[in-house]
């Protein structure tokens, strides 16, 4: 065992978790075509965080052309090369499975605003 947690503290990410359920984010995702990689941009909303150690991985969903796309990514992989994070989501859910039900404005979530440190 002690193995097994040697090799995944080597690849976990220390600045991976900047963001929470409600969020909409950016994830800048490596793809390789043949010899050739190229980064994609995923942008959308985490409806959900599954948190199992080095297999912890996150749902963002966004809305294109009309169809909803989900897709899952593990929050500690190579291919992600970062997170950044538009704008923060007001919730009261660890789960935002609601949102697949519904169209239009009533899929939004409330930006969250914090007040200034003084």
């Amino acid at each position: 065992m002690g193995l097994i947690k040697a090799i995944e503290a080597k690849q976990i990410k220390k600045d991976a978790e900047n963001f929470s359920v409600g969020d909409t984010i950016k994830v800048y995702f490596k793809i390789v075509e043949g010899t050739t990689e190229r980064i994609q941009v995923f942008e959308g909303i985490v409806i959900a965080k599954n948190n199992t150690g080095i297999g912890r991985s996150f749902v963002v969903r966004k809305i294109s052309y009309g169809v909803g796309v989900e897709r899952i990514f593990p929050l500690h992989s190579p291919r992600i090369d970062k997170i950044e994070v538009v704008r923060k989501g007001r919730v009261r859910r660890a789960k935002l499975y609601y949102i697949r039900g519904k169209v239009g404005k009533a899929a939004k979530v409330k930006e969250l605003i914090r007040k200034k440190a003084n």
